[in-house]
């Protein structure tokens, strides 16, 4: 597994500069609200996923009065061999990502090669927000388990805006549409085919995960809402909505438009669920990801338990956090605005971990 020994932050957030040594079982980081806790592991998602957990722009990284941020971090990788990856962002847009020392060629060659799951007070918007939330969620998973689904992804998102600026025109040219519907089209149904294998084998692991956090009877699942299937092609959808589209001047359908169903009971859970059962069922969600992405690696993601205590009780937190100290779980990351309450939990489950505590951005060993 990759396990995170060391890393360096240089103006990211509220980071002025930040170098951190890290056991390789669990670590732990306190502190009040706004000091940093949550910086830190954005910064060790961002060395995984080349972006930020929480916000879609860059522009929210860096710190106040910088045009520039940094982070890299030295792992221990599956086959016993040691790496550094470094990335350094740019306000203009300018993203170099380095491994030992030597550029990609291209930034999304490193997606998958640190597999990373993150739990997160901001899971809550998969829940009440859009379904651009949950779609997110599926890319980003997908986008670390398999090149083809983020190829095609990227391939599909470039078409899109192609289109949509042509629906724009006052006439769009019928010929040039014919021919972005069917390149669309071909990358779209690599796109449904793996959403629709990845949430036939997520949803019982969820529901296996909420039983076992909650001892509910409730019975929860997870479905994909999706336009296309075995009888309806991108193809066929976007050429009767074509007229519909050029009004709009955008697309109005496709697999940008899907929906993941999060199901109670047969029910909606945002409708249908207490807010302790919709915490529950995130935290669900996120451990058979993390489940799904172990087994198809062949070795445990890093973990991020972020605020974990905001989103369960003291017990239900208590079994997540025997279930993951574990021989099967990697490393994790675990922070909490109480320090006693934490190290009260953690040193009753584990010898092996490491304390910090966030002060304004700068960490201390405890």
């Amino acid at each position: 597994m990759a396990i995170l020994r060391k890393i360096v932050v240089q103006d990211f957030r509220n980071i002025t500069l930040a170098e951190m040594s890290f056991s390789p079982n669990i670590n732990c980081i306190s502190g009040n609200n706004g000091e940093g806790k949550t910086n830190l592991m954005d910064a060790i998602w961002y060395l995984s996923m080349t972006k930020s957990a929480l916000s879609s722009s860059d522009r929210y990284s860096f710190r106040y009065g910088t045009d520039a941020f940094a982070i890299s971090g030295t792992y221990d990788m599956p086959l016993g061999t040691r790496s550094t990856f470094s990335i350094k962002v740019s306000s203009d847009g300018t993203k170099k990502l380095r491994r030992d020392d030597k550029p990609y060629k291209r930034i999304s060659e490193h997606i998958g090669e640190i597999p990373i799951v993150m739990v997160s007070p901001s899971d809550g918007a998969m829940v009440n927000d859009s379904g651009e939330e949950r779609r997110r969620f599926v890319n980003n998973v997908l986008s670390q388990l398999d090149s083809a689904y983020l190829s095609s992804m990227q391939q599909y998102n470039r078409l899109l805006q192609e289109r949509n600026s042509l629906l724009k025109e006052r006439d769009p040219d019928p010929g040039l549409l014919d021919v972005l519907d069917v390149r669309m089209d071909s990358f779209a149904r690599t796109i449904t085919q793996r959403r629709l294998s990845f949430i036939s084998e997520l949803s019982p692991v969820v529901s296996q995960y909420y039983t076992l956090l909650s001892g509910g009877k409730e019975k929860v699942e997870v479905a994909l809402a999706t336009d296309l299937g075995a009888e309806r092609t991108l193809l066929d959808i976007l050429s009767r909505s074509r007229e519909k589209d050029k009004v709009l001047g955008y697309t109005s359908s496709g697999v940008h438009r899907d929906d993941l169903l999060f199901m109670m009971d047969g029910h909606n859970i945002r409708r249908g669920g207490s807010q302790g059962q919709q915490k529950t069922f995130l935290v669900s969600l996120k451990m058979a990801q993390y489940e799904i992405m172990k087994k198809q690696y062949g070795y445990a993601p890093i973990l991020l338990l972020d605020d974990v205590f905001d989103k369960l009780d003291l017990t239900r937190t208590s079994n997540l956090l025997k279930m993951v100290a574990g021989h099967d779980f990697g490393q994790i990351f675990l922070t909490d605005s109480n320090k006693v309450r934490l190290q009260g939990i953690v040193d009753n489950i584990t010898s092996d971990r490491a304390y910090f505590e966030a002060v304004g951005g700068n960490y201390t060993k405890l």
